[in-house]
């Protein structure tokens, strides 16, 4: 799709693509923090962008050289796609959530995140690293609104501003750093009585094991001639675990999307035979590698139900598989997953089924 700022024309689109075309690269939130931008004659020179999903931000201000913060592997893939397709050299400085920042940033763009807890790390992180006198410009859509937004950025700034709402989007203004003591945000959630799992914030199901796991852990089953195995969308690494208490002989493989679940992994789960990957797809495996692949699958773009994502990465574990390979996934029971399975794997069964969640095995 294509926008104008200030007289020129950039073409943006999403990554991973979708078929559904009411879904674009930005929405009026984005548009909202530029013109605020605009009409308020502010600089973007040292400027640091948070939650800019699909690049449509860094894009549309690249000439500013923003710095990016990029937690995501599809998030650096729409970035290269955004910026070839408006020829412009992919050179901007680029950083994570849980990095080190420079000093003394002058303007900071947030897309107020889905997860509150992501949103206060991020908050937590920029207070560090914010000049004195800089501004925090924080985009959402009215509808996903919650006092929480006021209350998080109160812990770290002054003056919280809020916008009238503009096609259904509003900005939080923040300034005025407070003094807060430096914490290290992590999430601790008990397993058993003797282990305790954390993941950075912002990681999926910050304050217990959420039930999907809970009930896949109790109905998988991970087999003598399961020797090669994969976590997909392994998150804080719960059910990569639960496979190693199973089989702690086997190779392990664990891969997400998400760099913060992905760290938060390293702290959850070791041993020589385990491995981490940052990717968001099986592109780089080979076919027939695989005898085990397990997974709680993300069927959730921030806000967005979508279950594309899910469907292209079903295609690959059905490549990655070897004859008679086993893929288990547990998934809610409203989205129908069985009718997608079949049109790809030999045999679908449903190994057990609750009121909310149910566990196939794909053959």
């Amino acid at each position: 799709m294509n926008y104008t700022h200030q007289g020129k024309s950039f073409t943006i689109s999403r990554y991973p693509t979708t078929e559904n075309k009411s879904l674009q690269a930005w929405s009026a939130a984005d548009e909202h923090i530029l013109n605020y931008l605009e009409d308020e004659k502010i600089s973007c020179e040292n400027t640091i962008i948070y939650n800019d999903r699909f690049g449509f931000l860094s894009t549309v201000l690249a000439s500013s050289k923003p710095t990016a913060i990029i937690d995501f592997k599809s998030q650096e893939k729409a970035f290269e796609l955004n910026f070839q397709a408006n020829d412009l050299v992919q050179n901007l400085p680029t950083n994570n959530t849980i990095g080190e920042l420079k000093d003394n940033y002058e303007l900071a763009l947030i897309k107020i995140p889905k997860s509150l807890d992501l949103f206060r790390l991020q908050l937590a992180q920029l207070h560090d690293s914010i000049s004195v006198n800089g501004q925090i410009i924080c985009g959402f859509m009215t509808k996903y609104f919650s006092k929480q937004y006021i209350a998080i950025a109160s812990e770290f700034f002054e003056d919280c501003t809020q916008s009238r709402a503009w096609k259904k989007s509003r900005i939080l203004i923040l300034k005025g750093k407070k003094k807060v003591e430096k914490n290290r945000l992590i999430n601790e959630i008990p397993f058993s009585d003797t282990k305790i799992f954390k993941q950075h914030f912002g990681v999926f199901s910050a304050k217990n094991i959420d039930h999907a796991s809970q009930f896949f852990i109790e109905n998988m089953d991970v087999r003598l001639d399961h020797n090669k195995i994969m976590d997909l969308g392994s998150g804080n690494g719960v059910l990569a675990y639960a496979v190693q208490l199973e089989k702690p002989n086997s190779e392990i493989h664990l891969l997400d999307d998400s760099l913060l679940a992905i760290e938060s992994s390293k702290m959850n789960i070791e041993g020589e035979n385990i491995h981490f990957h940052y990717k968001d797809s099986l592109a780089d495996f080979e076919n027939q590698s695989f005898d085990l692949i397990i997974s709680n699958p993300p069927f959730h773009f921030e806000h967005e139900t979508n279950i594309e994502v899910a469907l292209d990465l079903f295609k690959e574990v059905k490549r990655c598989l070897k004859k008679g390979g086993s893929f288990q996934m547990v998934t809610s029971n409203h989205l129908n997953s069985k009718t997608h399975l079949y049109k790809l794997f030999h045999k679908v069964n449903i190994v057990a089924e609750d009121k909310k969640f149910v566990v196939y095995n794909c053959i």
